[in-house]
């Protein structure tokens, strides 16, 4: 099955390339095994609304949406190994290199434009 990726942005300018997890085995994978993530890249797991950090090796942000994309939750600088985050009621969950969130200035009930 090919890799499918959609891309989303909160300013139509500053995009961000998301693989897509649209299966159990994808989510259930997750970023488990990488070194490392690109900068303006990551992880679009849904449906999800938790995370765990085992089994990984660097420190992420998760960023939890609605079915419409408005930002529900902003975690930052998830640890690996140590890290668990949960927003009750969200549709997915972005995975970014930790530090995406704040430079992008995401925040609760921001909107994103999403491309698909």
């Amino acid at each position: 099955m090919p890799i499918r990726y959609i891309r989303v942005s909160s300013d139509g300018e500053n995009w961000l390339e998301l693989e897509s997890a649209d299966t159990f085995m994808k989510r259930f994978k997750g970023l488990m095994g990488r070194k490392a993530l690109e900068e303006n890249r990551g992880l679009f797991l849904a449906p999800c609304s938790s995370i765990h950090m085992c089994f990984m090796r660097f420190s992420i942000d998760a960023v939890y949406v609605d079915r419409d994309f408005r930002i529900m939750k902003v975690t930052e600088n998830l640890e690996p190994w140590i890290g668990v985050s949960a927003c009750i009621g969200a549709w997915g969950v972005m995975e970014l290199a930790a530090g995406t969130a704040g430079r992008l200035r995401y925040e609760k009930g921001m909107k994103l434009s999403v491309q698909r």
